[in-house]
């Protein structure tokens, strides 16, 4: 036996040095070493370097801001907001190394005893389970790591967290995770989620609320309060129990803690004013920033809207637009709820809202509304309609609406550029304008209707010819009128002979000298408004008359800041000279008179200087009012979207929009000084009869002081 082991030790030790033995040992030694290599080469191939973290940013929320500084809105993809560790609560603090790591500060960066504990469930399960993670070992997985459950992730995870602690403080990384850390309904970090559960600022939360939202971390949905009230008690009773069984808290702080209530619903969104005014900033700086600097750099925004007269405006036009629905709607036959100021009102008193008409039958009513200040176009009021959650349509920027006789301030600008005078007489006579094909010709020397539809009657057979016979609103004539006169009755006659009489093209490039951008048909009725333009390029067109002459565009935002304070971008006014002071002094001088005698009357209940216009559209589809202070502009619209004419109810501008724009401007300029529109150099008054267009005579009783440029006054009685 001794022998037969000996020969068996023999052989073995013949083996063993064998060449044949160690060159096998040598290849796979070799092998060994290269599996480990590569194994290690996957490792940290997609291991980013520690150091990155002293620059991280997360996502953050941007935020926008009013002309007064007031926060107004937020763009985030994640609902996040930075705060050092000496601002977060001590509680939250507590609970959270209570609940996720209680040797935080004595290990370094792993828990071998949690590591232990997850491979052998690990094992057993075969399957990756995320329990055992220290603090570090979560942030370093947030951050750095994919959420995919995989050995080799965790592994990366654990060199990763050795890293962190190795390169930053205790503090440092416990900011950051409070920071991080995913707690549900959208919020990133502490402060976002107590915003989102309890419509706090984080500085106020309570022990119970603190341990409400640590314990949503190992499953923000299963303990989410709103959608599992249970699970979130009983999970808040556990963060508080463990907390003072390490000492945290004392029986009394945890039991009147556990007898807080739990927040029952989300806290209700407002209804925010300003929305559509938001949304055109958003559009205008994700198209210069891109979507991902606007929604997760954290920019701070500067606007020039005045959020407190926006949500007056808002009010006021939803307030107004209802009334007149049920007043259509009573004479149809159709009643509807009445106009709460308070959008729940009818839920909390658990009434059943009065059904509103068919709206393929009964379309709502429609406004938009928007001021500026006149001298550096700085939009203080923008409404694009009367809910922007029902419709997110910006019927001030995006819809084209004729303007109706709002437009005609451009005709008499055009007017007063070709030496004609507030003075002037023109013709509220009868005309007819025929088209042969390529252009349109008005009915020479034709003054009275029935020798116009004489002369007319050759063409109306005609297949080649089109024939169009404008009439003022009324259908009355006054023969012979000053322009002043003509604009502050808004005669469409007087608009017309004077479009023809000083030229379409005149009258288009006064157009866009003062600001006017859409397409304007090359037609004599342009001059009554039938070009659709927005109501935005009305108020920037019409301030520049206001601005002395001086075109200047609207604009929306002051400037824009990255989080650091680095200013990417500040408005630069820029000012181009259109019309002579003179010619723009006259011009608003005459549509003061549209509120003081005209069509524009409801504006003078603001007691102070304003030059308006009304505006009514073919068939009264569309109604306006257009107004300016020296200091403010202000442009107002109101219809239905699918064009409904209100011919029945003859509704007009002055009638309808006047008395709403003149409600919101009660607001919009209280603080504003009562002042009147400066009279440049070269302007002389006279009187003169308001009949004649001359020289008054001593006796006249009606004489009128008028305004002109010097050297244009008239010279005869």
């Amino acid at each position: 036996m001794v022998k037969k082991t000996f020969k068996i030790i023999e052989t073995l030790w013949a083996i063993i040095f064998s060449k044949a033995f160690l060159y096998f040992s040598l290849v796979m030694l070799f092998v060994l070493i290269i599996v480990a290599a590569c194994g290690a080469r996957y490792i940290f191939k997609d291991l980013p370097p520690v150091y990155e973290m002293e620059e991280y940013t997360p996502a953050l929320t941007t935020k926008v801001f009013d002309s007064k500084g007031l926060l107004i809105h937020e763009f985030s993809i994640e609902k996040r907001m930075m705060v050092p560790l000496e601002e977060i609560p001590v509680d939250i603090q507590n609970a959270v190394i209570a609940m996720e790591d209680r040797d935080f500060f004595n290990h370094p960066g792993i828990s071998l005893k949690g590591i232990a504990r997850a491979i052998i469930y690990d094992v057993l399960t075969g399957r990756a389970k995320q329990g055992g993670s220290t603090l570090t070992q979560q942030l370093s997985r947030g951050i750095f790591l994919t959420k995919e459950k995989k050995i080799i992730r965790k592994i990366r995870e654990i060199i990763l967290a050795l890293q962190i602690e190795h390169s930053f403080s205790k503090q440092e990384v416990l900011q950051l995770y409070l920071n991080e850390i995913y707690l549900g309904e959208g919020a990133y970090g502490v402060k976002a989620a107590a915003t989102k559960y309890f419509d706090k600022d984080l500085s106020d939360i309570n022990l119970s609320e603190a341990a409400m939202i640590v314990g949503v971390i190992p499953a923000p949905s299963r303990y989410n309060p709103f959608a599992n009230p249970e699970r979130a008690l009983e999970r808040r009773q556990l963060v508080l129990a463990v907390m003072k069984d390490q000492g945290y808290i004392t029986q009394e702080e945890m039991d009147a803690a556990n007898a807080f209530p739990l927040p029952e619903k989300r806290p209700a969104q407002k209804n925010k004013p300003g929305l559509y005014f938001i949304e055109h900033v958003r559009k205008y700086l994700e198209a210069k920033y891109g979507m991902d600097v606007l929604w997760k750099a954290g920019l701070n925004i500067y606007t020039t809207v005045d959020i407190e007269k926006q949500a007056l405006a808002e009010d006021i036009i939803n307030k107004k637009m209802h009334e007149l629905d049920a007043k259509i709607a009573k004479g149809l036959g159709i009643e509807i709820e009445e106009f709460s100021e308070d959008p729940t009102a009818a839920e909390e008193e658990d009434t059943e809202a009065k059904p509103l008409a068919d709206p393929l039958n009964y379309p709502k009513l429609q406004a938009s509304f928007m001021a500026r200040d006149i001298k550096t176009g700085a939009v203080r009021v923008m409404v694009g309609g009367r809910d922007y959650e029902e419709s997110r349509y910006n019927r001030a920027t995006q819809a084209r609406r004729q303007p109706g006789s709002s437009f005609k301030p451009f005709v008499w600008m055009a007017a007063l550029q070709k030496n004609y005078t507030p003075a002037t007489l023109v013709k509220d006579l009868p005309t007819m304008f025929y088209f042969d094909g390529k252009n349109w010709h008005a009915f020479d020397d034709e003054e009275d209707q029935y020798s116009l539809e004489l002369a007319s009657q050759s063409f109306v057979s005609s297949k080649n010819f089109s024939v169009w016979a404008p009439i003022n609103m009324g259908g009355r004539t006054s023969g012979w009128i000053t322009l002043r006169s003509a604009l502050e009755k808004s005669k469409n006659l007087v608009a017309v002979n004077l479009i023809d009489a000083i030229g379409i093209q005149s009258v288009i490039s006064t157009s866009r000298k003062a600001g006017i951008k859409s397409k304007l048909a090359p037609v004599p009725a342009l001059a009554l408004g039938v070009s659709a333009i927005t109501l935005e390029e009305q108020l920037a067109a019409m301030s520049t008359f206001a601005n002395n002459g001086i075109s200047v565009e609207n604009y929306y935002v002051d400037r824009v800041e990255d989080p650091n304070g680095k200013i990417l971008e500040q408005h630069i006014p820029s000012e181009r000279e259109a019309f002579s002071p003179q010619d723009s002094f006259l011009l608003i001088n005459m549509m003061k008179g549209v509120v003081q005698r005209g069509t524009g009357g409801a504006a003078r209940r603001l007691g102070r200087p304003i030059a308006g216009k009304t505006g009514t559209s073919q068939n009264h589809r569309d109604m306006w009012f257009v107004g300016m202070t020296p200091q403010t502009g202000a442009a107002a619209w109101m219809g239905y979207d699918d064009d409904t004419s209100q011919k029945e109810g003859r509704w007009t501008g002055g009638g309808t929009v006047a008395p709403w724009w003149t409600d919101i401007m009660e607001h919009v300029l209280k603080d504003e000084e009562v002042t009147d529109f400066t009279i440049p150099p070269g302007i002389s008054y006279v009187y003169i009869n308001p009949t004649t267009g001359k020289l008054a005579q001593p006796t006249d009783k009606d004489k009128f002081l008028e305004a002109f440029k010097a050297g244009t006054e008239p010279k005869s009685f």
